[in-house]
């Protein structure tokens, strides 16, 4: 892998740009041009259902995110909990919330069971796990 693919607590964060950029900007200047339209129209029948129409459109764009990365979230726990039964031959401690165990994800192998006690028995918030790692071990794969 090269020096610039490498993911780093710096550079882990993803931004889909077909989302983040262009789906956001045309869901919001759809909904911008049916409120102008409402006010335009004086509230017309076509106006309002319309900006109804709009407003489905920004709620499923909503929806679409959370719902995926919700799902996401769910499957990570899982990885995570059968990687570290795998290492450990335990469940991971129930203490341990998802946001936790998503930011574990990024440990290696070699620190991910202690990383995941100390986690537990702190209480360490998920920026302060990633950096905590040593040892990052990539996920190009986040939606």
């Amino acid at each position: 892998m090269s020096q610039s693919n490498q993911q780093t607590y710096q550079n882990h964060k993803k931004v889909d740009p077909m989302y983040h950029f262009v789906l956001t900007l045309i869901v919001l200047i759809v909904l911008v041009a049916s409120v102008v339209y409402v006010i335009r129209e004086a509230f017309s029948y076509a106006s309002v259902l319309l900006f109804g129409m709009a407003i489905v459109i920004v709620l499923l764009a909503a929806l679409l995110r959370l719902y995926s990365t919700k799902l996401q979230d769910r499957i990570i726990r899982q990885e995570e909990n059968f990687r570290y039964y795998r290492l450990t031959g335990k469940l991971l401690d129930p203490r341990l919330n998802v946001k936790q165990i998503i930011a574990l994800r990024f440990a290696a192998d070699e620190e991910f069971p202690a990383l995941c006690s100390k986690a537990a028995e702190t209480g360490m918030q998920p920026d302060a796990i990633k950096q905590a790692i040593t040892k990052w071990r990539a996920d190009h794969l986040r939606v």
